[in-house]
């Protein structure tokens, strides 16, 4: 029969387990909230940091002019940003919170603190590359490396939640963890470069660079500046909103960003029909391929509707997708081991989770 001591055990890990949850979708929502941000032009809505115009919430316009002169207050755009900061910030206090809950538990074994621990550290990272967001007005490379930690957030999120699922069933991690074939490996990389194409696009306002598809503008192969387009030590000083690039230079990105989708779409589907006889996968894997589809019709949708904001939000919403899915077929792969059915030792222990 439980004790009170594992009944007050059982009870922490259900909360654990719901957290953890609750950040896979919450961080979902801050990053499409963010995408939204850029997408009306709200990333300088207050020009300073951690406050807008120098309080805690948006000011009226006579404070704002005291503050910043050479910044007019929108106001729309100040409250978009500002509901993003406070958004962002109630993540990272769930983060701590997650920490500090599962403190207590880090040294049983098979507990995931690594990964809490890890989160943290990311968390605390995307904060600062948040500040720099602004402090270096939009800066193309800070601007991508934000996305990036914010989709980081979201895997460690998911990890830490299937972690604390094995956990509450009692199994331990396995002793020996399938390695990542070349093949798993490709998916990832390009993946995560197509994330950062992705991000690159929006942050030189180059999704409408190229009028038309499959051609561009009307060519196959139109007139590009690659050098330029993917110059990586772009000047820190101007203000980057709607971007500081030629046209060449912009269509260079958004032609990097097709070939990107073309090689991805190409390792995914491989990699789906090397494993598909393997029934614990083809879930995961089936679903990749049917997300990177939906993905693929949403970007050339974007380009032939002229990126109208909803679109655009379900173009991020896809890209969401692909890396939960991408994420989770990887779990499954490094852990053969069938998750046990029924109630297991630490269900018994503490009473059902």
């Amino acid at each position: 029969m439980p004790t009170h001591s594992d009944t007050a055990h059982a009870r922490r890990l259900r909360l654990l387990l719901n957290l953890s949850l609750v950040g896979v979708v919450f961080t979902s929502v801050v990053i499409l909230i963010g995408a939204w941000t850029r997408l009306v032009d709200a990333g300088l809505g207050c020009p300073d940091w951690p406050g807008c115009y120098g309080a805690l919430v948006v000011p009226d316009a006579e404070r704002a002019s005291l503050h910043s002169p050479h910044a007019p207050l929108e106001v729309f755009k100040a409250w978009v940003e500002m509901v993003h900061r406070y958004l962002a910030s109630t993540l990272g206090l769930l983060v701590i919170g997650l920490l500090l809950l599962g403190a207590g538990l880090r040294r049983q074994p098979g507990y995931p603190w690594k990964t809490n621990v890890a989160l943290l550290g990311v968390i605390l990272l995307q904060g600062a590359f948040g500040a720099f967001t602004v402090t270096l007005k939009l800066w193309p490379q800070v601007v991508t490396l934000h996305l990036l930690g914010g989709l980081s957030v979201l895997v460690l999120f998911l990890w830490l939640h299937l972690g604390l699922r094995r956990f509450a069933k009692g199994d331990e991690p396995a002793a020996v963890k399938r390695r990542l074939t070349p093949l798993w490996m490709a998916a990832v990389a390009l993946l995560v470069l197509q994330l950062a194409l992705g991000g690159w696009v929006s942050s030189n306002y180059a999704g409408i660079a190229c009028q038309g598809f499959p051609t561009c503008n009307g060519q196959w192969w139109p007139e590009m500046d690659w050098s330029e387009g993917f110059h990586l030590t772009q000047t820190v000083g101007p203000n980057y909103l709607h971007g500081q690039l030629h046209a060449d230079a912009r269509v260079a990105i958004h032609q990097g960003h097709r070939l990107g989708a073309v090689l991805l779409g190409l390792v995914l589907v491989s990699l789906a029909a090397r494993h598909w006889q393997r029934a614990r996968m083809r879930p995961w894997l089936g679903g990749l391929v049917i997300a990177y589809g939906v993905q693929l019709g949403l970007g050339i949708a974007n380009v032939l509707m002229w990126l109208p904001l909803w679109l655009a939000l379900l173009h991020t919403a896809g890209a969401l997708s692909l890396v939960l899915l991408l994420a989770l077929a990887v779990w499954h792969w490094r852990e053969p081991a069938a998750e046990v059915e029924g109630s297991t030792r630490r269900e018994k222990e503490w009473g059902h989770v």
